[in-house]
This record gives structure tokens, sequence and C-alpha cells, in this order.
């Protein structure tokens, strides 16, 4: 399932929300749980983690009307960790929250490339667009202009061709002739010369729609006598590679490549709590559930069993429950 398509199956949702929902009760459960000495994360966790994100939003509103606090603020102060970091990211609207990801990621310490990349190789211009809408109401600036200031080289160039939304080609529609043509080019670019012509990879990657790609990824490995992945990798290096692959990796199948940045935020020592809760958040209401099968797939084992092994206590569970069953 490449990402074009990946927008419109509802079987992929794992968070629905509440079939009966009624914000006011919700708002006074949590304005309880955080009241007084000690917080009931558990009666946060099961609100929050079980209403869909439009949901949240109206609780949210309920909550400043009758306790007159903003919620977010409140958890934020009650909330400590991974578990507040978990929580506060439920709170806000999707493309704010996408936003405020790559906001943290480039006016942090150090740039965070992986996030950047990850973001704008999987989201469509639709989504895009919204993101950098979101992005200059809340900071003021454009995400463009960011990304720029934040990065150089070809880098730089991949993520502001990337942040077009030009692969964005629903018709299906493939030239062979063309895909042909970009296969050759691909080759002469590459594993012909001497050295890389990055510009033409760049240009290829970003601008031809994913159903185009797929062919010009075959006509590629019958040129090249290899995958465009192990050109990619003996051509470039550093987040340059990282960032072509990953659009390989989004043409070919979308879900296989959250399944695989979910299961490298826990594999080896230490968990990527920073991605393991961005990808869960922001895939919860669009296929999350179609993720898992393919984690299934590729891994032997359940997302859910995973989290159990990597994480612990409040955190665990809003996590198992935000993922649902298992496939």
């Amino acid at each position: 399932m490449a990402w074009w398509k990946a927008w419109v199956e509802q079987e992929g949702v794992t968070v629905k929300g509440s079939s009966h929902f009624n914000p006011d009760p919700d708002a006074e459960t949590l304005y309880k749980a955080m009241k007084g000495i000690g917080t009931n994360e558990q009666a946060i966790s099961e609100v929050l983690t079980r209403r869909s994100n439009a949901q949240r939003q109206q609780i949210a509103k309920s909550f400043k009307a009758q306790f007159g606090k903003d919620l977010t603020e409140t958890l934020k102060s009650e909330l400590s960790g991974k578990f507040e970091r978990l929580i506060v990211a439920l709170m806000y609207p999707p493309y704010r929250y996408e936003a405020k990801e790559l906001h943290d990621a480039v006016k942090g310490l150090g740039t965070k490339e992986g996030v950047i990349i990850e973001i704008l190789a999987s989201r469509t211009k639709t989504q895009l667009r919204e993101i950098m809408k979101a992005y200059e109401e809340d900071y003021g600036s454009s995400l463009e202009g960011d990304i720029q200031a934040d990065t150089s080289g070809y880098l730089e160039r991949i993520l502001v061709c990337l942040l077009q939304g030009s692969r964005d080609d629903v018709s299906g529609f493939v030239d062979p002739g063309l895909a042909l043509q970009d296969a050759q080019d691909l080759y002469a670019a590459g594993e012909k010369i001497r050295g890389t012509d990055e510009m033409k990879f760049i240009t290829i990657l970003c601008t031809r729609s994913a159903t185009h790609l797929l062919r010009v990824f075959e006509e590629y490995e019958k040129i090249a006598n290899k995958s465009i992945e192990d050109s990619i990798k003996s051509e470039t290096h550093g987040s340059l590679e990282e960032a072509m692959l990953t659009v390989v990796k989004c043409t070919r199948n979308l879900h296989s490549y959250f399944a695989e940045r979910l299961y490298y935020a826990m594999k080896g020592a230490g968990t990527r709590d920073g991605t393991l809760i961005r990808n869960i958040v922001s895939r919860s209401e669009i296929d999350l559930n179609l993720i898992k099968c393919r984690f299934k797939q590729m891994y032997g084992q359940t997302l859910s069993s995973m989290i159990m092994g990597d994480t612990s206590g409040d955190y665990k569970n809003a996590l198992l429950s935000l993922v649902g069953s298992d496939p």
C-alpha cells in the first residue's frame, strides 16, 4: 500500500472515539483526576486515549468553560516524563501537532533531520499545506524558511523539494517512455559515472508520482542490475541518503515504512520515545491498524508485545490503549 492511497481506509483507524460522546462528564472526570494531592493517571489515560482528536478538542473547551482552566496546561503541570509527553501530544489538533514536531526538530538543540525527513516524505500535498499553515500560525515563521536556515547543501534541496508536495498524482497514470527515461537518467547520474549527480536523483524522487516511481524503480533494476535502494546507499551518505531512502520506502509501502520506524524506535538498548509517540499518535486515526499488520508480518511479533517489553507504567498502558487489540 503506497502512501497516496493510505488516507481513505476506515479499517486503518485504531482510535475511533466514543459513540455516545458528551464532553462535559469527560472534562469533569479529568478535573477530579487532577484535583487535590496526587493525580489519577489511569483515569486521564482512559478518557483521552479512547476519544478521537475532535472529541478531545471538545473536552478541552468544556474543561475551560466549567473550570476556567486550560486543559493542556493543567495536564502539563500535573503530569511528568514520557506519560506527559504522550498525553500532551494527544491534545494537539493533528496538523498543529506535526507543526510542533517540526518546529522542535528545527529549533531545538541541533537539527533532528530524521524527524523532518519522516514527516515531509510521508505526507500528501494537502497535509503538507495544512502543516505549513499551522506552522506559520503557531510560530510566526515559514516552515520552508526555517528548514532552509537550518539545513544546507543537497539535504536542504531535497527537503524543500519534498515540501512542495509535487509527488501527489492520484490519477495512477504512468507514461512508460518517461519512466524508462527517468530510470536511464538515474543510472547515468549515479552508477555510470564517477561521483553522483545528486540533483537528478532529487528531482526525479521529489517530482514524480508514486505510481510512476514504482515503474521507474522496476526499469532501473533492469538497467543497473541492482535496486535503487542499493544504488542510493553506495552513491550517497548521511542525512541525504536517509532522505532519499525514505522517499523510496514511502513510495513502495507506507505502512511498511511506519512499521520499520516503530520497530527501530524500540529495538536495541533504550527507546526512541519521540519517534514512538509521534508515529502512534499521528497514525492512530489514519492507518495504525494496517501498520500493525505489516509490523507482525515483517518482525514476527506484534507491535503491542514489543511496547509491553520496552515501556512501563502509565506510559505503557496509554500506548497500548492507542494501539488497540492485536491483529
